[in-house]
């Protein structure tokens, strides 16, 4: 067993550390690490379960041309003068990168520099767009420099937390964990502002459902009330003229309230909240964010802290948090298409320095396309050859069906990615095989501002490389030799360093001077640290004057919902996957929690229009439409949507968010507007259900719906049809047959045996119930003979029930078994009985409910 490596965690922009102890070839432990800020050891079950994730499972390997393995060479000499032909005949703005939050800061300077300073063009937008550019936005707007300000410190100081647009127990557990130790140490005050009753507002002091995209109605509304009230000024800010008085109009508590749908009482709590505490972090994330008003949103948020002097000081912030482990990374180093490097914009000044920085051959000398635009030129020919760096746009971009569209039109494509299939690499003509978490070596910059190392621990496979070497090797080809050449990231790194330093004076907060001449040794062992640990505590502003600016924002008129849209879909993350799923996809742990792509909706809507809890409905809205599994759920508001993002091709039948969104975006930011598209839900009737199992790996069954779900061994299918489900059994592998029908109740049970050894097995219904999976997927790979027909132990049932906590495997049965049988009255008792609840502490919320639920059941007798 090697010894334990200090890394940071792959998932979230929280950037938990880590410490992996390889113990076998393609296996690591993974333990948090007790002496990072960030999670001083806490980690969530997605991070718990990197383990699982790390095999070569569907991996990319090789170079490919096409579908034909290539030598590095051959494939990186393609790709070089593909792109130089476009650009000799078309220009440098015919070229494109798309990029992601999952690279490292290295991989994305090296990226953004060749682009930038050396194609000539600033046609490289990121995925981060997708997630926390209206952020980037509002902080410029406001502070003059994109500075997130508030640090994890301050929650553990705050005596008011107030979470905006955040299921912070599912997509930040960490944090999560971070403000409920403050509630039970502090008495912190916790408000979460969200329109749907998440697990995160079950916790809550106050909740306000809001509706959809009225943010700036009601923090306009606080803000006017702390004018009356004498709590704000504009003392050292800069504000427009006008400012204070269009508060003045409109914005009293009950048109406020009345314009966000939200009970004048729970208003005026809020407000009698806020004002209470000056002490007060605001945590905003994807529901301000995702939005075609987005900016103005963090604008108003930001305007109310600067306003009431909600800043700078401990326990005061408004607070940014990313969902990406280096999106704050790529914002550091330009990889957005709006900025250039070291949080420089397009300025005359700024071109002209970065440029003779980088000794530039072609300097861009504007912002380029944003991430919608950028496939928007795509599918409309302007752009001849792009080239996507780990992630998967055919399915996280909004009206993905246009995207893919573009995809398959666009003369060369090239993907750089760990996985050898997605639903983008499926249109790429070149193919080139990037190193995995665990194989990489670079930094990554979290939420509030503390960089880390990521570490290598597993040795690169097959003929992976990493992403900077990949850009460096074709920018070599393209004749940029000299300007790249690299032997490692830390050379990288410390140009990166430089740059920030590069004529700075002060002028931007990003300054790495102290790290910029480390050597290769000390950058190896570099601990974590911040770049600003207490961001504006002198109140100087990297602006012009050095004040902040209060920006006028107007709530503008909400749509009414229309007549064939009747309905609002909202999109979002479950607590246990990861974007497209092309990493927790493969850990059975984190697949039992969401087995299904769910879309939630009132039960009282659900009855209107005859959609039945667990039957299939259909999800349409003006740019495509997709099935999931309907799921009623009271927290929905009236006449609202909420489906998962995490689904592709590669998983499911259906659960394709991408293509219901519409692809508006915000005129600053460019990020899309995920969370208010106008929508319509449709029952969907099926003649059968039922599920395969198969020990290993197997395509999906020809049939309308089949969800794939990775379990120890192999993998099931959850499966629904129409018509004759004979086709199924061309899916079964080869092998001894068994099997059982009953034609009255429309039963087909098929096993297959491999040498005495279960294969697989399928189960088919047409009107009867089906058995529970636990028992059965215990069973692949070992001796069976007949009764493995009858789904079940002989003598007793086996049914855990639904996964609810993650990190130990715990199911929903056996937790309120154990609530019954040994009498436990609260959370940490179920703890200490079973561990749920103990690691993450994402499923606490969900305990808390389910001992609520049993008590009133036993008080109603």
């Amino acid at each position: 067993m090697s010894e334990a490596v200090r890394t940071t965690c792959a998932y979230c922009g929280v950037g938990c550390g880590i410490r992996a102890t390889v113990t076998d070839a393609r296996a690591v432990r993974i333990e948090g690490d007790p002496e990072h800020p960030a999670n001083h050891g806490r980690l969530c079950s997605k991070g718990t379960h990197l383990g699982e994730t790390v095999g070569l499972e569907r991996r990319l390997l090789h170079p490919m041309i096409g579908d034909r393995r290539a030598s590095w060479d051959k494939a990186l000499d393609l790709v070089a003068r593909r792109f130089r032909e476009a650009i000799a005949e078309h220009g440098p703005d015919s070229v494109a990168f798309y990029v992601s939050g999952q690279l490292l800061t290295e991989d994305y300077y090296v990226a953004n520099k060749l682009m930038k300073g050396f194609i000539g063009s600033a046609n490289i937008d990121t995925n981060s767009r997708l997630c926390m550019s209206s952020a980037v936005a509002g902080h410029m707007r406001a502070f003059g420099e994109d500075v997130v300000s508030g640090s994890y410190a301050d929650l553990d100081a705050a005596d008011l937390i107030v979470l905006v647009g955040s299921n912070t127990a599912w997509c930040h557990p960490v944090v999560y964990q971070r403000i409920m130790a403050a509630r039970a140490e502090r008495g912190t005050k916790l408000v979460v502002i969200d329109p749907r009753r998440t697990e995160t507002a079950e916790e809550a002091d106050l909740h306000l459902p809001l509706r959809p995209g009225s943010d700036v109605a009601l923090f306009n509304g606080l803000l006017a009330h702390c004018r009356a009230e004498g709590l704000a000024d504009a003392v050292n800010l800069d504000a427009p003229e006008g400012f204070w008085e269009a508060l003045g109009d409109g914005h009293d508590l009950w048109t406020t309230a009345q314009t966000c749908d939200l009970a004048p009482a729970d208003l005026q709590r809020f407000y009698q909240l806020f004002a209470a505490h000056p002490c007060t972090v605001t945590l905003f994330s994807q529901g301000i964010n995702q939005s075609i008003r987005g900016t103005d949103q963090v604008n108003a948020i930001l305007n109310l802290h600067l306003a009431t002097g909600r800043i700078g000081t401990p326990g005061a912030a408004p607070f940014s948090i990313t969902g990406q482990p280096n999106a704050m990374g790529g914002r550091e180093v330009g990889g957005l298409a709006s900025t250039l490097a070291a949080h420089r914009g397009f300025g005359d000044q700024d071109i002209a320095e970065v440029g003779r920085f980088w000794a530039a051959e072609r300097m861009a000398t504007k912002p380029g396309l944003k991430a919608v635009d950028l496939f928007r030129a795509v599918g409309e020919g302007r752009i001849k050859a792009l080239w996507i760096m780990a992630t998967n746009p055919a399915v996280s971009m909004p009206d993905a069906g246009r995207v893919r569209e573009a995809l398959a039109a666009c003369p060369f494509v090239v993907v750089s990615d760990v996985v050898a299939e997605t639903d983008t690499s499926v249109h790429a003509h070149v193919r080139l095989p990037a190193a995995a978490w665990g194989e990489k070596d670079g930094t990554v910059t979290n939420s509030e501002r503390t960089i880390s190392r990521q570490r290598a621990f597993l040795p690169l496979p097959g003929e992976a490389k990493p992403d900077w070497w990949i850009v460096t090797q074709v920018a070599r080809r393209m004749g940029f030799r000299t300007a790249f050449a690299y032997d490692r990231p830390a050379e990288i790194w410390r140009e990166h360093a430089r740059l920030t330093a590069y004529r700075n004076q002060g002028a931007r907060m990003l300054d790495l001077t102290a790290r910029a001449a480390i050597g290769n040794e000390a950058y190896d062992v570099m601990a974590p640290f911040s770049w600003n640990p207490q961001p504006f505590a002198d109140r100087r502003y990297p602006t012009d004057n050095g004040r902040a600016r209060l920006v006028s924002v107007a709530q503008r008129p909400l749509d009414a919902p229309l007549r064939n849209w009747p309905m609002t879909l909202n999109t979002g993350r479950y607590r246990d996957q990861w974007h497209t799923m092309t990493r927790t996809g493969l850990s059975p742990k984190l697949a039992r929690h969401r087995e299904e792509p769910l879309v939630e909706i009132h039960p009282e809507d659900a009855a209107a229009l005859g959609i039945v809890d667990g039957a299939l409905a259909r999800v349409t809205t003006p740019q495509g439409e997709s099935l999931f599994r309907a799921a009623h759920h009271p927290g929905q508001r009236r006449g609202e949507l909420f489906t998962p993002i995490h689904w592709t091709d590669q998983q499911a039948r259906g659960g394709r968010t991408g293509v219901l969104a519409r692809d508006l975006a915000d005129p600053h930011s460019g990020q899309p507007g995920f969370k208010l598209s106008p929508a319509r839900i449709s029952p969907v009737v099926v003649d059968w259900r039922g599920f395969l199992i198969v020990h290993g790996d197997a395509p999906a069954p020809d049939c309308l719906w089949a969800t794939r779900v990775t379990v120890p061994g192999g993998v099931i299918y959850e499966l629904a049809g129409t018509g004759e489900p004979a086709a199924l059994d061309r899916g079964l592998p080869r092998g001894e047959r068994i099997e059982a029908s009953d034609p009255a109740r429309g039963t087909l049970r098929v096993g297959v045996l491999r040498d005495g050894l279960l294969a697989a097995v399928l189960f088919v219904t047409r009107h009867g119930e089906l058995p529970s999976r636990d028992w059965l997927i215990g069973q692949l790979h070992q001796p069976q003979g007949p009764q493995v027909l009858a789904g079940r132990a002989p003598g007793r049932r086996s049914d855990r029930g639904p996964v609810l906590c993650a990190c130990f495997d715990i199911g929903l049965h056996s937790i309120i078994a154990a609530i019954r049988d040994q009498q436990l009255q609260d959370v940490a008792a179920i703890g200490a009985a079973l561990g749920a609840g103990t690691n993450c502490g994402s499923c606490r919320p969900a305990l808390a409910r389910i001992l609520n639920d049993m008590a009133k059941e036993v008080a109603h007798g």
